[in-house]
């Protein structure tokens, strides 16, 4: 893999240690279909090279970020509190939210999360045409807007 990218995370386990992820240069191979390697050192079950496929590079490029985010996230060691990035800028860091377009009836969905489970949206909030979707915690999982293409900012449109 050619890498083009790198963030090394701390593991604050016992012993401590480090997870390293790696973002290598997307590939269009000879049918035409791009892919983007990426690789996660220091997660269990995550010690080998993987792909992401997308349309073209920068898509495959996004896509392999997206993944990576959601493996970290959803990682055991994420889940108790053991990784950490050191250099963080501080007040600086994306926090994503997830579009989904319907244009035919000019409605969006922002999930707050990369996928929302069926039947985890326990409560629902509806004014002015937002309708707010809770979980069990109270914790906001995503809003549907009516009039998107009004709404939304220019960048969310494309």
């Amino acid at each position: 893999m050619y890498e083009i990218a790198h963030r090394t995370l701390t593991l604050r386990g016992d012993p401590p240690g480090e997870v390293v992820v790696t973002v290598g240069l997307p590939t269009e191979d000879a049918a035409g279909e791009w892919s983007c390697p990426y690789r996660i050192d220091g997660l269990a079950g995550w010690e080998h090279e993987r792909k992401v496929t997308g349309v073209d590079a920068l898509e495959a490029l996004e896509n392999v970020l997206d993944v990576v985010r959601a493996a970290l996230a959803r990682s055991h060691e994420a889940h108790e509190g053991l990784l950490s990035w050191d250099d963080e800028p501080l007040g600086r860091r994306r926090h994503p939210v997830y579009l989904t377009r319907d244009p035919g009836h000019d409605r969006a969905y922002l999930a707050m999360k990369h996928e929302i489970a069926p039947g985890e949206t326990v409560s629902q909030v509806t004014a002015d045409g937002v309708t707010l979707d809770f979980g069990g915690s109270g914790e906001l999982l995503g809003l549907e807007l009516t009039s998107a293409s009004r709404r939304l900012p220019s960048e969310m449109r494309l």
